[in-house]
Order: C-alpha cells, then sequence, then structure tokens
C-alpha cells in the first residue's frame, strides 16, 4: 500500500465536501447580507460573544453551551464566510438559522465599518439607554422639588395658621378684660347717682 493512503485529507480537498457544499450553496436560501464577507480582525468579539450566547438561547428555547462555543470557534479567523457558517449551523437550529445568521451578519458588517469595532447598534441602544437614564433621574429630581416644595408650602400655612390663631385668642382676651374693666368704670356713676337720690329723699324727710 502506498504511505499516501493513510494521509488525511482537509475537507477543502475532499471532492465529496466540497460537492456536498456546493450543492447546500444552491439549495438554501441566504440573506443578502451574506453575500459580504467580515473581517473579524476588525470586530470586538468580546462585545458579539453575548450577543450571540443570548440571541442562540433565545432562539432555541434553552441554553446549549456547545451550539455557542461551535459558534465562537467558527468566527475564529480573519475573514469568514457567512453562507459557509449558515450550512454549519443548519443541522443545529433549523428553521431559525436564517433568521439568526441574517441579524449576526448585520452586526457583523456594521462592526468591521466602525473604527471602535462596536456594531452602531449597540452604540445607538447604548446611548438611548443613558438618554433614558438621564431623564428618569431628571425626572426623579423634579418630582422630589415638588414634594419639598408642598412639604414647605403646607409648613407655611400652618405657621400663618398658628400667626392668626395667636392674634385672634389675644385680640380675644383684650375684648374679654375690657369687658371685666367696664363694670368699675360705671361703679362711681352708679354710686354718685344712688348718693344724689339718696340725699333727695332725705331732703324731702
Amino acid at each position: 500500500m502506498s504511505g499516501g493512503f493513510f494521509r488525511g485529507t482537509s475537507a477543502e480537498q475532499d471532492t465529496r465536501f466540497s460537492n456536498k457544499q456546493a450543492k447546500l450553496m444552491k439549495s438554501q436560501k441566504f440573506a443578502p447580507e451574506l453575500e459580504n464577507l467580515v473581517d473579524v480582525t476588525k470586530v470586538k468579539m468580546d462585545v458579539m460573544k453575548p450577543w450571540i450566547a443570548t440571541r442562540v438561547t433565545e432562539l432555541l428555547g434553552f441554553e446549549d453551551e456547545v451550539l455557542i462555543n461551535f459558534i465562537y470557534g467558527l468566527l475564529d479567523g480573519k475573514v469568514v464566510n457567512g453562507k459557509e457558517i449558515q450550512i454549519s449551523l443548519t443541522g443545529f437550529m433549523e428553521k431559525n438559522t436564517g433568521k439568526f445568521m441574517k441579524e449576526l451578519w448585520t452586526l457583523l458588517l456594521s462592526a468591521q465599518t466602525n473604527s471602535s469595532g462596536v456594531p452602531q447598534q449597540f452604540l445607538d441602544a447604548r446611548e438611548a439607554e443613558t438618554k433614558k437614564k438621564q431623564e428618569e433621574a431628571i425626572e426623579k429630581a423634579d418630582q422630589f422639588l415638588i414634594e419639598i416644595g408642598k412639604k414647605r408650602e403646607g409648613e407655611n400655612k400652618n405657621r400663618e395658621h398658628d400667626i392668626l390663631r395667636k392674634i385672634d385668642s389675644g385680640v380675644e382676651s383684650k375684648v374679654a378684660n375690657g369687658m371685666e374693666t367696664k363694670p368699675s368704670r360705671d361703679r362711681p356713676e352708679d354710686e354718685g347717682r344712688a348718693d344724689e337720690k339718696n340725699g333727695v329723699k332725705e331732703r324731702r324727710r
């Protein structure tokens, strides 16, 4: 036997594999995004990996670490072909493969054109989230100021009420004291008139 018989062949060298892949390429439907290759060296994969894990879990309905790590491996290269990856994933993700690949490739294409290596969709989402948090913080601050204003207004009203009550009680006290002193002022006159009447009576006698 020839020594070459025992030498292994790669998938690319095996004509059976290449023929099968060519048939799958023709039989499957690919999203337009997959017509473009992705230079993975321009993509921040540490940002993409959490999205891949979450999205695969959502589509499958359960977490499949083996499949997720398999996808990471398929993307571990310099330039990757989306169509070839879709063919590799079809047996695992079945009807969800096309949807997943369209979403994944849209993000990867965006990431490789951004200087940050992050998909624009992620940047927009982060900006929207930051803006939302700022608006919520402003709303809370406004609500806090409104509550303080209401509290102070209530305290002022109570203070005014106490002052008016004190004024009213003081006026009532003065009126009451005045009424008590009036009889004392009238007594000398009454006594004088009584004396005059008694004097008249005595003279008449």
